[in-house]
C-alpha cells in the first residue's frame, strides 16, 4: 500500500519543517522528489537526506510568488524526470500580529505566498497533468481557515489565506476531475514546527493552547506527512475536493 515507486513530486516550502517531512516520507515511499525552496543550499540539504536513504531527488530554488520561478520549477521537473504526477503546495508563512496593527505591507505578503503561490504552482503543475490525463494536488491549509467555529486572534491574514486555499481546492477539485486530477487539502492543527516557535517559547501560552487539543499535545510533521503520503497515494483514489483536518481533536474538543 501507498506505493509511490517512479512518482514524480514537487514538495514547495520543502527545506525545513514540514515541508522537509514531506519530502522525506514521499521519497521513502519510492517517489522522486522535487525539493523545493527559496533556499537553494538548504534545499540540498533535504536532498542529500533522501539520497542516503537511496532515494532520488533533486533541488529547485523557486520563490512561489513568482510566476517566472513558477513557470522555471515545472520546466527543470519536467526536464529531469519527463513529468509530474504529484504537487505538494506547502510553501507559507505564519506571522501573529494583531488586525488593528496589521500593515498592508505583511497583509500583502502573507496572501502571496500563502495562497497566490498555491495558485501559481497549482495551474503550472496542472497543465502539464491535464496532459497526462493524470495527477494529485495536495494544498496544506490550517484549521486557521474560517467555517469552523473558532476565530483565531492575531492571525487575520494568515486565516484569511488559509480559508482561500480550502475554497481553491474545492475549486480546482471540480474544474480538474475530467482530466483524472485529484485535489485536496489537508488542514493541520498545531504541529512541531518552526512556524509555532514563539508559542514554544512561552511555556503559559503553550500551556493553554494545549488544553484545547484532547490529545493534549502537539503534532509531528511526520504524523501529517503520512496523511500526505495517503492523498498522494492510489488508495485514496475516491477523495477529491475534500480538506482533511488533522488536529488531535482540536475542532471536535
Amino acid at each position: 500500500m501507498f506505493e509511490l515507486k517512479e512518482k514524480v513530486v514537487i514538495v514547495t516550502g520543502a527545506r525545513r519543517g514540514m515541508g522537509r517531512s514531506h519530502a522525506l516520507v514521499l521519497a521513502k515511499a519510492g517517489a522522486k522528489v522535487v525539493v523545493s525552496d527559496i533556499s537553494e543550499e538548504d534545499c540540498q540539504k533535504v536532498v542529500e537526506e533522501i539520497k542516503k536513504e537511496k532515494g532520488e531527488a533533486m533541488r529547485v530554488k523557486c520563490d512561489v510568488t513568482k510566476k517566472e520561478e513558477v513557470d522555471n520549477l515545472v520546466k527543470k521537473t519536467i526536464e529531469r524526470f519527463g513529468r509530474v504526477d504529484i504537487l505538494v503546495n506547502n510553501a507559507g508563512i505564519c506571522q501573529f500580529k494583531p488586525f488593528l496593527e496589521l500593515t498592508e505591507e505583511e497583509w500583502s505578503r502573507t496572501i502571496d505566498i500563502n495562497l497566490k503561490g498555491y495558485f501559481l504552482c497549482a495551474q503550472a503543475v496542472a497543465k502539464e497533468m491535464v496532459k497526462q490525463k493524470s495527477g494529485k494536488i495536495i494544498n496544506i491549509a490550517s484549521v486557521a481557515s474560517g467555517q469552523v467555529g473558532i476565530g483565531f486572534p492575531t492571525l487575520a491574514h494568515y486565516s484569511a489565506s488559509k480559508g482561500g486555499i480550502i475554497a481553491l481546492t474545492e475549486t480546482l477539485a471540480v474544474e480538474l476531475a475530467p482530466y483524472g486530477i485529484r485535489v485536496n487539502a489537508i488542514a493541520p492543527g498545531m504541529i512541531e514546527t518552526p512556524m509555532i516557535a514563539s508559542i514554544k517559547e512561552n511555556p503559559q501560552q503553550e500551556k493553554e493552547m494545549l488544553k484545547r487539543v484532547p490529545m493534549g499535545r502537539v503534532g509531528k510533521p511526520e504524523e501529517v506527512s503520512n496523511l500526505v503520503l495517503f492523498l498522494a497515494s492510489d488508495e485514496s483514489s475516491y477523495i477529491t475536493g475534500s480538506t482533511v483536518v488533522i488536529d488531535g481533536g482540536w475542532l471536535a474538543g
